[in-house]
């Protein structure tokens, strides 16, 4: 197989556990080059930390985990797992953009700087093409007029897109977002949600956690609905979104239908 043919990401009965309290119970999700998946369900369900073990801010404690076709946080040798240096971790975690539900820019930089930080200190870019670069991300997302700006000077939304620039000037296969617009008031959500559209339509590999019904219809290839830690049902958007197999997909799409 080509890697080209292999799937981004690639969980199968993934596992974890906090304590005594099963967050993950046999994940089986695959994500293939050029998708948006997105995924729902409520509150507590392990969207998050199936988000965050992707992105090794998390460990699994059970099951496999790859991406691109490579096992993510270990190497396998002799039929027995071991835990990659922080080094090699560092090179896969480069792998992903992740956008969280708070904006988390440093407080203390302009726009530009905090988008401009990544490529300069962790791929030891040239300071004037990061900055090129980063004026390029920073107009795609509306933004080039809000450059010297700090994050306290900005909307909540557009310190949140200035987020999504952060990660994309780190050139990554993979976007992840953990409901990016959650913390947003709903005037501000149409703008973020808009440059998520651009960026699927360009093709950008994406895995979405999202409460956002009509974008995960409307931009989603695939939905999938987690609850209690399990996949309860996954299908094509439109159709997992307007007429789902499992009843309790249907009483949780309901549910949110009424809010």
């Amino acid at each position: 197989m080509s890697l080209a043919a292999l799937p981004v990401i690639e969980a199968r009965a993934l596992g974890k556990s906090f304590n005594q309290l099963l967050v993950l119970k046999d994940i089986d999700i695959t994500v293939n080059k050029g998708e948006v998946v997105c995924i729902i369900g409520p509150s507590g369900s392990g969207k998050t930390t199936f988000l965050r073990c992707i992105n090794q801010l998390e460990t699994f404690d059970s099951g496999s985990l790859r991406l691109d076709g490579e096992l993510v946080g270990y190497r396998e040798a002799g039929g027995a797992l071991y835990r990659l240096s922080e080094k090699d971790i560092a090179r896969q975690r480069r792998k992903t953009g992740m956008v969280f539900q708070r904006f988390n820019l440093f407080p203390h930089m302009t726009a530009l700087q905090n988008v401009i930080e990544g490529p300069t200190r962790v791929l030891r870019q040239d300071v004037a093409q990061a900055t090129a670069t980063a004026m390029q991300l920073l107009e795609s997302v509306g933004l080039a007029n809000k450059a010297d700006a700090y994050p306290s000077e900005l909307s909540g939304g557009q310190q949140q897109r200035v987020a999504i620039a952060r990660a994309l000037a780190m050139k990554p296969d993979l976007m992840l977002f953990d409901e990016p617009t959650s913390a947003l008031d709903p005037e501000l959500v149409g703008e973020v949600l808009h440059v998520m559209r651009d960026l699927a339509a360009q093709g950008m590999t994406m895995v979405v956690v999202t409460h956002e019904m009509g974008f995960a219809r409307d931009v989603g290839d695939r939905v999938v609905f987690m609850d209690k830690g399990s996949v309860i049902e996954t299908g094509p958007a439109k159709e997992m979104m307007t007429n789902p197999r499992e009843e309790r997909t249907r009483s949780f799409l309901k549910m949110v239908a009424r809010d």
